[in-house]
């Protein structure tokens, strides 16, 4: 944000309506909608605003004069100045009930279409749970150390933190023992990075080098990596160019999904769920509304590395995973093999956000499909399902509301669906993120 966006406000009184989709109350004033940061629905608050446009206005609460009773004192003491979490002073189970509302005023407003049952939420642990994460480091000289951290909220300096409570404990334990790291080496200011990447057998951290370590950087890392028992890797450049570094016969990165009996290599570059608890129940919950059956033909779009495609074989049905990365294919095929499902599982690379009816009618005839697509949805995918042959089940499991509910009026109005179920599954306690998860059905034709 630029200093000239930045506006301190004389204090206004107001009463909170609601909370938004990124976990800020809403309130009116004067004609104007006003977003405030640390608000939560009911309270009396007073605020200050940091940015005035002429229909809104951004703020930050200054004082509550009637709390809310599902607010908490948040656990981290970093809350209000770290950017990663903006939830955390409300209580977790009305966080998951906030979530649910948001989803289904989405559905709405947005799609114009109300589920005919609301899944019940998906919880899991709310604390330590986080196993994927991009985090900053900067050499500060005015400060004379290095921080490692998230960023600041509305910021772009890094926080200066000793812990993170959303962290695996372990890695949590690790973040003043990283900035003590970095700053004893010699490319200290060339490291802007570290990504933490967590299997079930061992600890990622890919390091972003700009330079290449020295052999006194080297032995440093070497050490830092034996003592406290994790892996690192070196990224020069781009995703392609991550390499391991020490230990190099540390344990492949996986993950399990038990119920299914898959286990699922990865590299730190490539994409896996955050939370690998929720990840399980998520799928388990995906596959009974799917209900693949042998014999059925299946097709799992945005397929990754296979997350919900290998449980989907493991039915006995055969399934066609389409993916945009050709490196993720190719893990995928791994992993199909990795897991005795090369058989069942298939696959395809395709840009799937230019995906034409043509294009989905080559594909050959489907009788469900999973979408698991990112933020933007899957809006040129579903409009491709207006064929002869459109499949009578579709599972669609979603990163953001506003998405899902624009495709799912297209599935609904467009193409005949019917949205039979929906619901969240908090598998970002404390951040705004809502994932979902919904269910359409169409008769088929006798």
């Amino acid at each position: 944000m630029s200093k000239g966006a930045f506006v301190m406000a004389t204090e206004n009184r107001v009463t909170i309506e609601s909370l938004d989709q990124e976990g800020r109350g809403v309130a009116h004033l004067d004609g104007k909608v006003i977003f405030i940061e640390g608000a939560l629905t009911g309270e009396t608050v007073s605020y200050s605003s940091y940015r005035k446009k002429p229909s809104f206005e951004l703020a930050q609460v200054t004082q509550i004069h009637k709390p809310a009773s599902m607010r908490v004192q948040p656990k981290c003491k970093y809350f209000g100045v770290c950017g990663g979490c903006s939830m955390q002073h409300l209580d977790a189970n009305a966080q998951v009930a906030v979530k649910q509302r948001i989803l289904e005023d989405s559905l709405w407003h947005i799609g114009k279409v109300k589920a005919e049952t609301i899944l019940p939420p998906i919880y899991g642990q709310t604390w330590g749970y986080r196993e994927r994460a991009r985090i900053s480091v900067r050499h500060v000289i005015k400060k004379g150390k290095t921080l490692v951290g998230f960023h600041e909220k509305r910021s772009s300096f890094v926080a200066d933190m000793q812990s993170c409570e959303i962290l695996t404990p372990k890695i949590a334990a690790l973040i003043p023992l990283l900035a003590e790291l970095v700053g004893s080496l010699s490319i200290r200011d060339k490291l802007p990075q570290i990504e933490v990447a967590v299997g079930e057998f061992v600890d990622a951290l890919v390091l972003r080098v700009m330079e290449p370590p020295t052999s006194e950087d080297e032995a440093a890392l070497r050490a830092f990596a034996d003592k406290h028992e994790i892996q690192f890797w070196l990224q020069s450049g781009g995703p392609d160019t991550f390499v391991p570094f020490h230990p190099l016969n540390a344990p492949q990165l996986s993950y399990s999904l038990p119920e299914f009996g898959i286990t699922m290599p990865f590299a730190p570059s490539e994409f896996t769920q955050v939370n690998s608890a929720l990840n399980r129940v998520m799928i388990s919950r995906a596959m009974r509304l799917l209900d693949p059956q042998p014999g059925e033909r299946i097709a799992d779009f945005f397929c990754g590395l296979g997350n919900f495609t290998l449980p989907i074989a493991r039915s006995g049905a055969q399934v066609l995973g389409i993916e945009g990365s050709a490196a993720l294919v190719a893990r995928a095929r791994q992993n199909a093999a990795f897991n005795g499902l090369a058989g069942n599982a298939k696959f395809a690379a395709m840009n799937l956000f230019e995906m034409t009816e043509a294009a989905f009618a080559q594909l050959g005839s489907f009788d469900k499909l999973l979408i698991d697509p990112p933020r933007d949805g899957a809006m040129d995918l579903v409009k491709s399902l207006g064929g002869e042959n459109t499949p009578h089940r579709i599972v669609y499991v979603s990163c953001n509301p506003a998405t899902l509910a624009r495709d799912a009026q297209v599935l609904v109005q467009v193409h005949g669906y019917t949205l039979k179920a929906a619901g969240v599954m908090n598998m970002f306690p404390h951040t705004s993120h809502v994932e979902s998860i919904a269910l359409f059905e169409k008769m088929r034709k006798t």
